[in-house]
């Protein structure tokens, strides 16, 4: 029977968990409240203007009701806004504040200082191998063939 540790999606899921955690915990050395997963939402609003909702979950791979919680919290927090939709009562416009600009601005250092930390002996030729590797897996899955 195979072991946990050989096991490569077993692998991508600890490596994944552990920069998750990794880099919370720098956010909060730092002084910052956010969370990683406030910090998916604000970017993910901020590059694709009118998301919903749902769509906001698919790309940060958060189910509905968890994507509803993170966005009540950052609208008390003040980094977004909710408007209901002008032509559709069942959806909302999210926008983010000045205020959810600011955190992401003064939040990138320490997220690109993270990354470097977490590819540290990583080749160039490695992360390409890597990504390439990737994409195929998602693509296995997202469209398997018969």
């Amino acid at each position: 029977m195979e072991k946990l540790n050989s096991i490569i999606f077993y692998n991508i899921d600890k490596a994944i968990r552990a920069y998750r955690n990794y880099a919370q915990r720098q956010l909060k050395a730092h002084g910052f409240t956010i969370t990683i997963d406030q910090w998916l939402i604000i970017k993910a609003i901020l590059e694709n203007p009118g998301i919903t909702q749902n769509e906001i979950g698919d790309l940060v791979f958060k189910d509905n009701a968890s994507v509803t919680r993170i966005i009540d919290l950052m609208v008390k927090s003040e980094y977004i806004t909710r408007h209901i939709h002008s032509e559709d009562r069942r959806k909302t416009n999210l926008e983010v504040t000045d205020s959810g600009v600011k955190v992401i601005r003064e939040v990138q250092n320490i997220v690109e200082k993270n990354r470097e930390t977490a590819l540290e002996g990583v080749s160039k030729d490695e992360m390409e191998v890597m990504y390439s590797a990737l994409l195929k897996i998602s693509e296995n899955c997202l469209n398997p063939k018969k």
